[in-house]
């Protein structure tokens, strides 16, 4: 399956890194670009369009205005916020309006394409700069939230709680396979088992957890 990518950037510079980026891959394609964000919403809703790469600052609408027009008009479309600022606002303003992923543009090719397959295939994705603002400000810690936190992990087995922890740490499925030494295959399993035995909808939530139980 191909996953069909829009690239929303005001800088012709960046988007055509994106695009060399994605297309040395076998199964990510750039379907179109577009320098603003009203051009953004719009070829978003239009077919062929799987993932949105959009760009924080933009002139007429910017990246975070886009997440949240597209999630009014409730388009089956996913969007990664890609931007070069990652300051707290705007991470706490595109998780809340549901971007299936952010990511800084100073990220790694790799992360980059494994942002855009996880949020296609459902998941959330945030840098790990991003992950930690997330979980310093939305839910700061509960120190009584540690027996009951426990608890939920006590369900895992040993590996999956140390991939529990690394994914709290903030590392990507890759770097968790270079830890334990083993695939990254190998590793997106045991995710997902995590993610079903703790009743978790992406990594923030097991982050959440493993935090509260330190």
């Amino acid at each position: 399956m191909t996953i069909r990518v829009l690239i929303a950037d005001d800088e012709p510079l960046i988007r055509a890194g994106i695009r060399a980026v994605l297309e040395s891959t076998d199964d990510l394609t750039v379907v179109a670009e577009v320098a603003d964000g009203r051009a953004a919403v719009e070829r978003a809703g239009a077919p062929g369009v799987d993932v949105v790469l959009v760009d924080i600052r933009m002139p007429g609408l910017d990246g975070l205005g886009v997440v949240e027009e597209l999630r009014r008009r409730d388009l089956a479309v996913q969007v990664v916020v890609l931007t070069s600022f990652g300051a707290e606002p705007n991470v706490l303003r595109a998780v809340r309006n549901r971007a299936a992923g952010f990511l800084l543009k100073n990220c790694s090719p790799a992360e980059l394409t494994a942002a855009v397959r996880a949020v296609h295939a459902g998941e959330a994705y945030l840098s790990p700069s991003a992950a930690r603002i997330v979980l310093e400000q939305v839910a700061p810690a509960d120190p009584g939230a540690r027996p009951a936190a426990r608890a939920r992990l006590s369900v895992l087995t040993p590996r999956e709680r140390d991939v529990a922890g690394l994914v709290a740490d903030g590392l990507s499925n890759a770097r968790i396979g270079e830890r334990l030494h083993t695939s990254e295959a190998t590793v997106k399993t045991y995710v997902s088992r995590v993610l079903t035995k703790l009743g978790c909808e992406n990594r923030v939530q097991i982050a959440l957890i493993v935090r509260d139980s330190r």
